[in-house]
């Protein structure tokens, strides 16, 4: 007889999804996940070993394929941004080139926002076009420049949103109604809004993809990527390609993800409380031309951004002018740490123009408005208090 009382996760709470989702006991019984480090799997019989390469058998193969402990980690996050399928890969950058290449092929054409983490903006510039795929770059809140730079062989919009580093927003949901009426897929880079802040997939996009080394670790450990859609299109377009090519996600770093997924929801939103009142102090300084932050009502994409987004999220953009004086600030801080991460417990200040955008061209930067002047902060989970009075010090000496 079914349990009709039986749990089902997809019910519950974001805070027990992240506690409980995927959990998967041995029969040993263990509290926290079990870690499976192992690369390949036993067999009691070479039927069992057959059936299982001929896909009859659900179990698993080889670590390069699938792991225990890596589809903890898959199922969990699938549960938190309401996706029916999730792959874990190496890096974010891994997933990145996953999810937009596993969906492409020469002769196709890619439109992509022009406002992209820099090796993001190197894949579709520098790498796709190796392989008989073209690229055009738009101004990623102008829908008619979406509109416009399609072509007949049109098959994916790419976007980030929030974008790093100056958080620019795009609209997902119509952008991917453009994307429907011509039959091209929509990959969203969520990793600045976080599963927390924003589900791109309900908005309308057919992937999402994270940087799990980001928020999702937050503690500054090791490195992880995913891509999530529905089961279809992900066996579909990446199946195969993760197989044969290894992006491959470590089961010690999905474990340690899997940690990190626990805390997500606590973390996120206590660094955006103090991110939100560290902004309004940013923007009150003399020194400060200007401030991004989605929360506040001066970023030009405000109400975009209530729409969109639960939350502003754990990042600040704010531009000294000069890169001489945005180097005094970083120089100056004696709490924040200067460092090129983001997502992490700790609060870290980067210089965009000079590190993670220093691929792209001065003409790529400036094309999305990054001058030298600008620095983007990613506040951590420090006292609101100490954060301020470090971050007033810099700026003063900026």
């Amino acid at each position: 007889m079914a349990d009709d009382s039986a749990e089902d996760p997809r019910s519950w709470d974001v805070a027990t999804r992240l506690v409980r989702g995927g959990l998967m006991r041995s029969e040993i019984g263990e509290t926290a996940e079990a870690l499976y480090l192992t690369q390949s799997f036993v067999y009691d019989t070479a039927e069992a070993a057959d059936a299982r390469f001929a896909g009859q058998d659900p179990g698993f193969i080889y670590s390069r394929y699938g792991n225990p402990t890596v589809a903890m980690f898959e199922n969990r996050l699938a549960l938190l941004e309401g996706a029916e399928a999730c792959r874990g890969t190496a890096s974010g950058m891994a997933a990145v080139h996953l999810a937009v290449t596993g969906l492409l092929r020469a002769g196709d054409h890619v439109v992509a926002g022009k406002a992209l983490f820099g090796s993001c903006r190197w894949i579709l510039n520098n790498w796709a076009p190796r392989f008989g795929i073209e690229a055009t770059f738009v101004d990623g809140p102008d829908l008619d420049a979406w509109r416009k730079a399609v072509r007949p062989n049109t098959k994916l919009f790419f976007l980030e949103t929030p974008a790093n580093p100056l958080l620019e927003m795009c609209d997902i949901a119509a952008i991917s109604a453009i994307a429907r009426e011509i039959g091209a897929k929509v990959v969203v880079d969520n990793v600045f809004a976080t599963p927390i802040y924003q589900k791109p997939l309900q908005l309308g996009a057919d992937i999402v993809v994270y940087s799990a080394t980001k928020h999702i670790d937050g503690q500054g450990r090791v490195m992880g990527g995913a891509v999530l859609g529905s089961q279809a299109l992900v066996d579909e377009a990446y199946r195969d390609f993760i197989r044969h090519t290894g992006p491959s996600m470590s089961p010690f770093n999905a474990w340690v993800l899997l940690k990190g997924l626990e805390t997500l929801d606590l973390r996120v939103r206590r660094q955006s409380e103090t991110a939100a009142a560290l902004a309004d102090r940013i923007a009150a300084h003399a020194k400060v031309k200007t401030v991004r932050y989605p929360g506040r009502t001066d970023h030009p994409q405000h109400e975009l951004a209530k729409r969109q987004m639960t939350g502003g999220g754990s990042l600040i953009a704010f531009d000294l002018g000069t890169q001489a004086a945005a180097f005094r600030f970083l120089n100056r801080l004696q709490l924040v740490d200067i460092s090129n991460n983001l997502g992490d417990a700790k609060t870290m200040a980067t210089h965009p123009s000079t590190t993670t955008h220093r691929a792209m061209t001065e003409e790529q930067r400036l094309e999305i408005g990054l001058t030298a002047g600008w620095v983007r902060l990613s506040v951590g989970l420090e006292g609101v208090g100490d954060l301020g009075r470090d971050i007033d010090r810099a700026l003063d000496a900026a």
